[in-house]
């Protein structure tokens, strides 16, 4: 399959263009992409707003629905939502991914990085990107990880860090506080994510700490 330019890179993967509705996501390290594909299509199927998606030309890669607007970090950055909007959408759409039926019935189906730049503010409302991370189990997990990767953002990132505080603080306050929360179990997850900076795993405890006091 002919790709057009880089349009996008994470931590994992790499985004490129196809035309002017698909994209291609492509696993650097050649990650099986069949069962992103077949919850996000599970999703689709109870209402959740995930990018349609269509098998790639390998097991790494995903062909994927091109989405019109801005991630919910650049609309942040641009000053076109604010953070009290910001957080109240993504408790909102946690709570609408812990509503959905899972399709092993271990639990309920988690992100587990669903975080502004994972978020993209289309026409007809937001859309959640990035599925590879996410899995089956207790929502407060979840919950914790959106709340602990703010807090990080909010410690590390000097850039941002008003805005992330502000948006962790809509958030917890979105879903109610933060006694659901399961922090120690969200923390440990995230120490032992390779991808982390040192300065990312060294600001957990503290990350922990700025969400207990929101």
């Amino acid at each position: 399959m002919i790709t057009g330019e880089l349009i996008g890179s994470g931590r994992t993967a790499d985004v490129f263009a196809l035309d002017e509705g698909r994209v291609l996501r492509r696993y650097r390290e050649g990650e099986d992409a069949s069962g992103e594909a077949a919850l996000m299509t599970h999703l689709a199927g109870h209402g959740y707003p995930v990018p349609r998606v269509w098998p790639g030309p390998s097991a790494s890669e995903l062909v994927l629905q091109r989405l019109a607007g801005p991630t919910m970090l650049q609309a942040l950055g641009a000053g076109t939502v604010g953070a009290e909007e910001a957080g109240a959408v993504l408790a909102d759409l946690l709570r609408r991914l812990h509503a959905v039926p899972p399709r092993t019935g271990a639990g309920r189906v988690l992100h587990l990085d669903l975080h502004p730049d994972n978020v993209f503010l289309t026409p007809d409302g937001p859309v959640v990107i990035d599925w590879d991370t996410a899995d089956e189990g207790p929502p407060g997990l979840d919950t914790a990880m959106s709340a602990l990767i703010l807090a990080q953002a909010a410690l590390t990132m000097p850039a941002v860090a008003p805005v992330a505080r502000a948006v962790l603080t809509a958030l917890v306050r979105g879903l109610g506080g933060t006694d659901g929360m399961l922090l120690d179990a969200a923390k440990a997850r995230r120490a032992a994510n390779p991808t982390l900076s040192e300065d990312e795993i060294a600001a957990l405890d503290g990350a922990v700490a700025l969400i207990r006091s929101c």
